[in-house]
């Protein structure tokens, strides 16, 4: 494609994300904090690691690229992490909700059973007032 020509209308973001949202659950950043204290719940921050070093976390969470996702996840996987298994409900979370939103969406799809992600990202934990840590 030249760059004068534009970009098909088959491809869209917001229609994405629209789908995403209709088929998976959405939490609020204050329950997402009430949720943390349950043992079965584990809070996937699926950032960059250069936004963790410049915004902080969220205490207690567990740092999951969003590129090693799949991979980490899923027990075929050579790159897989015990600390993901399937006994979790795992809530995701990025920096405003879109990443998060569509990569809850691929673990559905993935077949993870108990997947939602945090509605808003960091920046709405950030604006509730919530407990974030420094990343060393």
């Amino acid at each position: 494609m030249s760059q004068n020509q534009s970009p098909s209308s088959d491809i869209s973001l917001n229609a994405l994300l629209e789908v995403a949202r209709a088929e998976i659950t959405e939490q609020d950043p204050d329950k997402v904090k009430a949720l943390l204290s349950r043992d079965d719940v584990l809070l996937l921050d699926i950032r960059d690691v250069r936004e963790l070093t410049r915004e902080g976390k969220i205490p207690g969470s567990y740092h999951c690229p969003r590129g090693m996702l799949e991979f980490w996840i899923a027990p075929d996987s050579p790159y897989y992490k015990q600390a993901l298994s399937p006994d979790h409900h795992f809530i995701l979370h990025c920096a405003s909700g879109w990443r998060s939103a569509l990569a809850a969406k691929t673990l559905q799809d993935m077949g993870v059973k108990r997947v939602s992600h945090m509605k808003g990202g960091f920046g709405a934990w950030k604006e509730c007032g919530l407990e974030v840590e420094e990343k060393t």
